[in-house]
This record gives C-alpha cells, structure tokens and sequence, in this order.
C-alpha cells in the first residue's frame, strides 16, 4: 500500500435532490482517480460533523458507499478516513472490509481509529465511555481485527470484546493494510507501530516535526523499523481565485449548512483555519509543500468541502498535487 496522495469526501451538502447525491460522489472519485490521485475515502459518520455543518446534514454509512464506489472506479484504493471502532464488533468490521477489499479486486485500506463525537453515541445508542476506555477498546480490537485480516482465527476474551477461533472468509490477501488516523503521540501512534503501515496525522502543521519524533519513539519502543510506516497529513483545500476570496467563501457554505461560524470560540477556529490551504490550485501545493510535505511527511490527503463536488475542481487540485508527490 502507498497513499501519497488521498482525496477524501467530508460532506454530502451539495445542494441537490437526494437522487442526485450519489451520482456526484461517483463523480468525485472518478475524476480524483483520473486525476492520480492514490486513494478515495469517506468519512465514518452518521452525523455530520461540527464545524463542517449542523448534525442533520446528509450523511452515508460509510462501508456501503464504499462497496458503491468499488464498481464505479477501477484503481484507487478504498477507505474510511477513518472507521469509528466503537460503531461495529471488531469482527464485523473485519469482514466489512474484508468484503470491500474482495468487492474492490484488492483496493481496500483499513483506516481506524478510537471515536470521538459524542453526540451521535448518545444519540444512536453507541456505547461512548471515558478517553481510556475508547483507546482500551481500540487495542483490543486491533488484537483480533489484524489476525483476521491475515486468515488467522483469534481467540480473545478480553474485557470489551470476545471472539472464538473467528474466521474470516473469503478474502483476496493476507495482507490488507491497516491505516489508523489520529494525533495521540502515546496511544495512537503507540498503536500505528504495532499493527499499522500507514498514520494519518491530524494537528496543526507547525507541530509534525514533533508529531514525526514521536512516531520514530513508538517504533524504537517495540523494535519496529520506521520506514515501515507511511505518513500523511489530513487537509482541507479551499480552492478560489485566491486565498482570501476562498476562504471567504468556506465560511459561507458553512453558514449555509447551518454552522454559526462566528460562534465558534477562538481555538477551534484557529485550528480550522490552520489546516486550511486556501487560493488557487497552485497556490494550495505551494502551502502543502512548504507547510507539510517539507517538514518530512510522506504525502497528503486533501478534502475539498466547500466545491469539491463542482466538476473540474478535484481535478484541478490533482494536478497541481500530484507533482509533489509522485
């Protein structure tokens, strides 16, 4: 598996009949497969998200549209950006992707991750517990979801979940890559140098050289070569004629989509702006490359939310990306 470059649909607003919704996500992944882009994803959400827009915004069950886009694309890799470990049974998700990776022909990645939003867990009747307990589900869930994933039959009775010699067949490959997303340098990266090959970071970009040392302190601690692991930024291209028109017109879609954008306090807006890569196509790699990609990490994967559905616009952000990566 190599990710270097990853586009990845964060909203389905786009301002149309819901019969029309899907036709413009196959859309999207089509042009950022012709664009050279490495991977598709979606988010793992039933909700959306604060700061993307107001919960009751159309959102997918993220594993049947990525079986969907399976048949609507023919290279790219498929993946959650990334799955909420609390809303499936270890084994279940195991067989979620499983299928994916034998629906898609070998293109599923297993992105991962502990949850967050608590709102839809109170509201959907997911189990939600305290940040340990999320990160102790994490681990063992990883203990039984790798072995399957390699044809093995685990046998775990831990304290969160329980699986008897558990199979999991068919399956294209015993090596379906595990990717898991987050910015916890003790337990999240503690677990990418255990059981994955790819992290996707999230933090502000000032502090991925931190973020990277302390990658290389997990994978020294359990005896792992860091070159093992690839690494990638999650950012938010906001594509206008420049950086100022762009992000103006990010805060106006996020007041369409019902978000009280001048509500948010100081901190969250700060971070969002943070991660945003505002302007033109080329102007976006011009920040992606001095910003991220000259600090050390492998590669990007970039979400477009504000026109990401407008043809041309992924494209047109491929091209200019694509260089820098490949």
């Amino acid at each position: 598996m190599s990710i270097r470059l990853g586009y990845q649909i964060p909203n389905f607003s786009y301002g149309a009949p819901v019969s029309d919704l899907f036709p413009s996500v196959i859309a999207q992944a089509r042009e950022a497969e012709d664009a050279g882009f490495d991977a598709v994803f979606v988010m793992d959400h039933f909700y959306q998200l604060p700061g993307i827009g107001s919960p009751d915004q159309p959102m997918l069950e993220s594993y049947s549209a990525l079986s969907a886009l399976a048949t609507a694309t023919s290279r790219v890799q498929l993946s959650a950006l990334v799955t909420g470990n609390t809303y499936r049974s270890p084994t279940h998700l195991a067989k979620a992707v499983t299928t994916l990776d034998v629906v898609s022909g070998g293109r599923a990645v297993l992105g991962i991750g502990a949850g967050w939003y608590e709102l839809e867990h109170q509201q959907l009747g997911f189990e939600f517990g305290t940040f340990t307990d999320r990160f102790e589900r994490l681990e063992e869930a990883l203990s039984i979801i790798a072995p399957m994933l390699r044809g093995e039959r685990p046998n775990v009775d831990g304290r969160w979940y329980h699986a008897e010699s558990a199979m999991n067949e068919p399956r294209m490959r015993d090596d379906l890559p595990i990717l898991i997303g987050g910015s916890g340098e003790k337990k999240t990266f503690g677990l990418t140098a255990r059981y994955a090959s790819h992290l996707n970071i999230i933090c502000d970009p000032a502090d991925l050289p931190r973020k990277l040392a302390a990658l290389d302190a997990r994978c020294a601690e359990v005896g792992r070569e860091r070159s093992e692991i690839e690494t990638s930024f999650l950012a938010s291209a906001v594509v206008g004629t420049d950086r100022e028109s762009a992000m103006a017109g990010l805060i106006d879609t996020m007041r369409t989509r019902g978000m009280d954008v001048d509500a948010l306090d100081p901190a969250r807006r700060a971070a969002m702006e943070s991660r945003s890569f505002a302007g033109t196509p080329e102007e976006i790699a011009t920040q992606i490359k001095a910003r991220v990609l000259d600090q050390g990490v492998d590669g990007i994967i970039v979400n477009i939310m504000g026109n990401g559905h407008v043809e041309g616009v992924v494209a047109s952000v491929g091209e200019a990306l694509t260089p820098l990566v490949h």
